[in-house]
């Protein structure tokens, strides 16, 4: 087999520019995610209250990134991921200023659309430099914008040791965020740049459903663990353990620095064993790591168990994106479906977590997550590379 063609200076710039997307949507979504109890203080909603604007979102978020798919095809993901994160970075800025609810529900349900567009066109971003590159390189992405993440969630913890107002504390980051994207977003691929990746790959059919149906699922179940995680870990340290202040975000903060780890060397273990058996272990790692949370008698064992559930569901989307991208013609539309699975397992996530949370207590209500994850573990096989033919060599390995 020949290797892979070394990566062209445009290629480059095209992977530094995904970095900054990829960077700019973690630092967003957590922004506004572990300022979820503040919001809920600000318009005194009650824990049913709070559930429906969380169901807003991902419901929304579908919708976003099923009508990313064919912006895309159009006109390339590039223009449709720079216009849309403006949007997003705009969004969570007004969110700290709006006092009113009309306007938190309005804005709620804009940023999901938004996001959704952004989830799907940062991902077909990363597919075709991931082509172009001739290696596992996706988690890299994945990786940066648990870096985002982290740097959202400690803005959050630092303004709130501060004292610093609820306006300011969304608009700081996100300003920082829209500077980046302002700078970094022109250099994303342009649609006859990224088809041009897609060129490389040949494939006899549209893409079918079936061999996509477990990376969808194993993308739902992810994201009922993930949105366990991101929407009631503050519930989970506030109120089944006592926690105050800066404790209280910190949690969410080092189940993004765990999920960083793991992802930097990531891409490394899927080119080595593979992305099935690397699957699989994440899987198992993030049920056990749920059930820590489910049995932790206090913080510090909370906190770490928060960690493990990172490391665990690290792998887990960036690969799932990969398998979707491997099919070829038609990728955007396979990355936009796999795309939607993560706000079913979202909506899933908060219905069940938040219900279970409200009926039992917030310790019982990651046991539904843990269950779904560990689902995961059959899922795996669907993961493992099928062979490509290239325009210019025989059968490779994808």
């Amino acid at each position: 087999m020949p290797p892979a063609p070394l990566p062209a200076q445009r290629d480059r710039q095209a992977r530094v520019a995904t970095w900054a997307a990829f960077f700019v949507q973690g630092l967003c979504f957590a922004t506004l995610l572990t300022h979820v109890v503040d919001l809920q203080t600000r318009f005194g909603l009650s824990d049913d209250d709070l559930l429906l604007v969380l169901l807003l979102v991902p419901v929304i978020a579908g919708v976003g990134s099923a009508v990313a798919a064919p912006l895309a095809t159009r006109y390339g993901s590039g223009p449709v991921l720079r216009i849309s994160q403006v949007g997003v970075c705009v969004i969570v800025a007004l969110s700290g200023w709006n006092d009113g609810l009309a306007g938190l529900y309005a804005l709620s349900a804009a940023f999901g659309l938004f996001v959704g567009a952004v989830d799907a066109a940062m991902n077909m971003q990363a597919v075709a430099v991931e082509r172009r590159y001739g290696m596992s390189v996706l988690t890299g992405f994945h990786a940066v914008w648990s870096v985002g993440s982290m740097l959202g969630a400690g803005f959050n913890s630092a303004f709130s040791a501060l004292g610093v107002g609820l306006g300011w504390s969304f608009t700081v980051p996100v300003l920082i965020g829209a500077a980046i994207s302002a700078v970094m977003l022109p250099r994303l691929y342009d649609r006859d740049g990224e088809r041009a990746t897609a060129r490389e790959v040949r494939v006899a059919a549209r893409v079918p459903w079936r061999p996509i149906i477990p990376l969808c699922l194993a993308m739902a179940f992810l994201y009922v663990g993930d949105a366990a995680v991101s929407n009631y870990s503050t519930f989970f340290m506030k109120n089944a353990l006592a926690a105050s202040g800066w404790l209280v975000p910190f949690a969410y903060l080092l189940y993004q620095a765990a999920m960083l780890l793991a992802r930097v060397p990531g891409d490394l273990a899927v080119r080595r064993y593979g992305p099935a058996p690397v699957v699989r272990v994440g899987a198992v790692i993030a049920a056990v790591g749920t059930l820590g949370v489910v049995l932790a008698p206090g913080v510090l064992v909370a906190v770490l168990a928060f960690g493990l559930v990172g490391v665990g569901l690290s792998i887990i989307a960036p690969q799932s994106f990969s398998a979707a991208g491997r099919l070829g013609a038609g990728a955007e539309t396979a990355i936009a479906r796999v795309n939607m699975f993560n706000y079913v397992g979202f909506l899933v996530g908060a219905a069940v977590v938040g219900t279970v949370n409200d009926g039992v207590g917030p310790r019982a209500a990651f046991v539904p997550a843990a269950i779904l994850v560990a689902l995961i573990v059959p899922l795996a096989g669907g993961f493992q590379p099928k062979v490509e033919v290239t325009a210019d060599s025989g059968p490779v390995p994808a």
